[in-house]
């Protein structure tokens, strides 16, 4: 992707501001095509910028940002129920397992809430956006974060892991791990929160978004749950998931409810 000069800069934060009055402009007949020619030239698909979060409870940290699909993070609006939760649930000290990190809006929101004495593990398995990922943590100066490039699963393995296609997806957030060696599948490290936790300490609380392996993810972690017992905010990907792992943290004891429309708050 590309870097972006002091004008570019300025004119992404442009971009991403107006990106929905420009959008609307784009479906005009005549007036269209030339937008989007212009919109293209002046701020490249494949752009990056460095801005700061508008609002919210990350107003003020550092992104950096593709132009085009950034616009939530930069406003501070996504996943508004997430945030809240992280809000709630986080105190300075505490220990925050981000499993599925992408770009770390989360892992950064969590460092601002747990604070110098805290600590944070990203764990992001695509390995461009490990990339992205490690940079904005160096922006914010978020010393007590980590990044760990490896997938999360029920046991210590390599999995094929799809990376989407950029056109689909900029930031690759839908990437997931498949059962065979596909196209756009590459090999990858993959541990369990068991494994992981024994050597690096335990986690006070677990958001888990990893687009349809949830249920893997906790099968490596029982051992964690049962004697930790960590905090878990954790999105649904199915309805069997949902069924599965509901049934689960029942087991260990977990009061849950929903959280928005996607995702389970589970509670010791």
């Amino acid at each position: 992707m590309s870097e972006m000069g002091s004008s570019g800069e300025r004119m992404a934060q442009l971009f991403l501001r107006y990106a929905a009055p420009f959008a609307r402009m784009r479906r005009w007949p005549v007036v269209g095509p030339c937008v989007r020619w212009a919109s293209t030239k002046l701020v490249p698909r494949d752009s990056l910028a460095w801005v700061q979060v508008q609002r919210g409870p990350a107003q003020g940290l550092w992104l950096h940002l593709n132009p085009r699909t950034g616009r939530t993070y930069f406003e501070g609006d996504g996943e508004p129920e997430v945030q809240a939760a992280l809000a709630e649930q986080l105190r300075p000290g505490m220990t925050f397992y981000d499993v599925g990190a992408n770009i770390g809006f989360f892992s950064l929101l969590a460092a601002r809430l747990v604070a110098k004495d805290g600590r944070v593990v990203a764990f992001e398995a695509d390995p461009e956006i490990a990339v992205r990922l490690r940079e904005n943590v160096s922006r914010n100066n978020f010393s007590w974060v980590s990044v760990e490039e490896k997938a999360v699963w029920s046991e210590p393995r390599t999995v094929f892991f799809e990376r989407i296609d950029p056109a689909t997806s900029p930031d690759r957030g839908l990437g997931h791990v498949v059962n065979n060696d596909g196209n756009n599948a590459i090999h990858l490290d993959a541990i369990s929160l068991d494994d992981f936790t024994w050597t690096e300490g335990a986690p006070d609380f677990v958001k888990c978004d990893v687009e349809g392996a949830e249920v893997e993810v906790f099968r490596g972690a029982l051992r964690l749950l049962k004697e930790r017992r960590p905090g878990i905010l954790c999105e649904m990907h199915s309805d069997d998931n949902r069924r599965i792992l509901l049934e689960e943290f029942a087991r260990q004891g977990y009061a849950c409810k929903p959280c928005g429309n996607h995702h389970i708050l589970a509670l010791p």
